[in-house]
């Protein structure tokens, strides 16, 4: 236990000098929300996945493999699909348009985009963002406590509380920059940690028996890619809910204000790459690592159901005490706290930024200077922390048998299908309207509570709405009401931008 605390206090003191080191670059609204625009491709690049893959990575996807089987590698190939759309087809064109705009903000983009004269768009962007950003944040703080609690045997409710600290302390400071700067250290400690431990296994295991074999024993389902089901609707349905969770990428804020923070075009040249490798090689590891523990529980005689509990946390735990040293065990704790609090600071940055600038500032204060709004940032970003943590406590409370996973989804679902979207059609269709952007938002953000509520508890055709999950139907939805809304209402004239790759 020594051991893991002094290299959790090593981890948690980078994150502090981080965020010391970052306050000194923030002397405007720009500078705490986009780092000025000045980043390079390998902090953006870093930053990017290790937001968009936040606690869902080491906890979720590998929680999913072990329950799911070689089905959860459909995960990765959506991911890895949406990964790279957004970065050869969609980043240069958004990076171009925001720069022209002089956004720093989501909301900022739609608004100069549609060369909107009322608040209305501003409202709604930045009313939704609040709400699932701080839905999102309050999973994140949630696995934090239940990461805490499994791996260092600390209450979950101190852990919770003890990694919400860390996370905003350095967020105060630092901002955005401070913010992507640890999202580098910690997505680099993703990276290895996640490549190293499958490797390690593979060669620490008794290979008499194959890994299909193993989970042929288990249950023959488990080594099918379709899912194992009789119904072949079931098995479409369950490919598409996997793979779809990739359309999360096409246009979240919190991945998308990355773009705007780069320097350059030709940095997202370079950034390609690194995220394209980072999304493919971590996200397969994951699932592996899933698939491994699926097998290793089983031959040691433990139920996999129970014990990978909310958040299959248990996992990496159960894996790193059998076939690591102690002081990679700590460091994996480390990784796992990375994961999660690399999400966490992003999203808080971001709602701060929707509150402060896109409410305050650009509705009810137009005339006050970015200068002046610097401590109301770091005020708001605390309140809304706080709003998150109370949450976050309060669902641990009600529900003690959650699959933390899942309720990561349905917030990143929900941010999703609200903007992607939107920023899509924005992006690739000049007859996209500013009321079918307001038509997509709202039916989007609606969708996802129909589908999760509604649709899932029907009686016949909620099963296949289970297995599809909320974001495919709530994204299709989105797109279908901005495109019949565009047709109603068309567009007012676009500040013309060159669009050329």
């Amino acid at each position: 236990m020594v051991t893991k605390i002094v290299v959790l206090i090593i981890y948690i003191s980078i994150l502090f000098l981080i965020g010391i080191v970052a306050s000194r670059r923030i002397k405007t609204m720009s500078d705490f929300y986009v780092g000025g625009k000045k980043l390079g491709f390998w902090a953006v690049a870093f930053s990017a996945r290790a937001t968009g893959e936040s606690g869902w990575l080491l906890i979720g996807l590998t929680g999913m493999g072990a329950l799911a089987g070689y089905s959860a590698y459909w995960v990765v190939a959506g991911e890895l699909l949406g990964v790279a759309i957004s970065w050869f087809f969609m980043a240069k064109r958004f990076k171009r348009r925001s720069d022209v705009y002089k956004s720093i903000t989501i909301p900022d983009y739609l608004q100069s985009h549609f060369r909107s004269t009322t608040h209305t768009l501003r409202i709604i962007a930045a009313s939704v963002l609040s709400v699932f950003v701080v839905i999102y944040v309050s999973s994140q703080i949630d696995a934090t406590g239940i990461a805490f609690e499994s791996l260092l045997g600390i209450n979950y409710y101190a852990g919770a509380i003890i990694g919400f600290c860390i996370v905003l302390i350095y967020i105060f400071f630092g901002g955005f920059v401070a913010a992507v700067w640890s999202d580098l250290f910690q997505g680099l400690l993703m990276f290895f940690g996640l490549i190293l431990l499958p490797v390690v296994v593979w060669l620490s295991m008794d290979h008499g028996v194959g890994i299909t074999e193993g989970l042929n024993a288990i249950d023959p389902k488990l080594t099918s890619l379709w899912g194992g089901h009789t119904d072949v609707w079931m098995s479409v349905f369950t490919i598409l809910g996997f793979s779809m969770i990739g359309l999360g990428f096409l246009g979240s804020p919190q991945v998308y204000v990355r773009f705007m923070s780069i320097k350059n075009e030709a940095e997202i040249d370079k950034g390609k790459w690194v995220a394209i490798a980072f999304t493919f090689l971590t996200d397969a590891a994951a699932v592996t690592i899933g698939i491994l523990a699926r097998v290793l529980f089983t031959k040691n005689g433990q139920d996999p159901e129970t014990v990978f509990g909310v958040g299959a946390t248990d996992v990496l735990s159960v894996m790193t005490e059998n076939f690591l040293p102690l002081i990679l065990v700590a460091i994996y704790i480390a990784i796992v706290l990375s994961a999660i609090m690399s999400t966490i600071d992003s999203l808080l940055v971001i709602a701060s930024s929707a509150v402060t600038r896109d409410f305050y500032q650009k509705i009810f204060k137009p005339n006050l200077k970015d200068s002046e709004l610097m401590t109301t940032s770091r005020l708001v970003t605390i309140a809304m922390a706080v709003f998150a943590l109370i949450i976050a406590l309060i669902i641990a409370l009600v529900s003690p048998e959650r699959q933390v996973f899942w309720v990561i989804i349905f917030g990143w679902s929900g941010i999703a299908a609200t903007f992607c979207p939107v920023i899509i059609l924005s992006l690739f269709w000049k007859g996209f309207s500013e009321k079918g952007a307001i038509a997509a938002m709202l039916s989007g953000f609606l969708s996802v509570i129909l589908v999760k509520f509604v649709l899932q508890e029907l009686e016949h055709v909620g099963p296949y709405f289970v297995q599809l999950d909320v974001l495919a139907p709530s994204f299709a939805i989105a797109m279908l009401f901005g495109w019949i809304f565009s047709k109603i209402y068309p567009p007012k004239p676009f500040l013309e931008v060159d669009d050329k790759q």
